[in-house]
């Protein structure tokens, strides 16, 4: 591979990394803040479901925009189905660890479910990149991604 397409693609990949670290920073905290505001008058996982799926909503439509360049209607119903695919890849992640929390100490605090369910998020986060980049936002080749094409 030649080095300038070389160049280009590290180039968008971290471009990428770091426009999916912002979004996800602010989707992290919109999701927290539902969590705990939803967990006040609901079961913990329920609360997590709903969080997560509004957090879900949000990401993939900034992520299209802001991370991958994606502009305009097309293809954006099938992208935010895809999204919620990968929103239950997270869910079973985030609600996975509610369970084992809650089988691990019976009645956690708020404090405590927030904890793991950030860490649960993390990894989480790193299954949606490699899912929303190779998946949902895949480009058919290189040449096609967005700051890859000679003017």
């Amino acid at each position: 591979m030649p080095p300038d397409v070389y160049d280009r693609r590290g180039s968008l990949l971290r471009d990428q990394l770091l426009r999916f670290a912002v979004v996800g920073v602010v989707c992290t905290i919109v999701y927290l803040a539902c969590f705990v505001g939803f967990a006040a008058t609901m079961p913990a996982q329920v609360a997590n479901a709903a969080a997560l799926l509004l957090s879900a909503l949000l990401n993939t439509a900034a992520n299209r925009r802001l991370t991958f360049g994606v502009v305009g209607r097309a293809g954006a119903v099938q992208h935010h189905v895809q999204g919620i695919a990968v929103y239950a890849v997270g869910l079973a992640i985030t609600a996975g660890s509610l369970a084992a929390l809650g089988a691990a100490h019976p009645h956690p605090s708020a404090t405590e479910q927030a904890v793991v369910l950030i860490a649960a998020t993390a990894v989480a986060t790193a299954a949606r990149f490699v899912l929303l980049r190779s998946w949902v936002f895949a480009w058919p080749s290189d040449a096609d991604a967005p700051g890859t094409r000679r003017a």
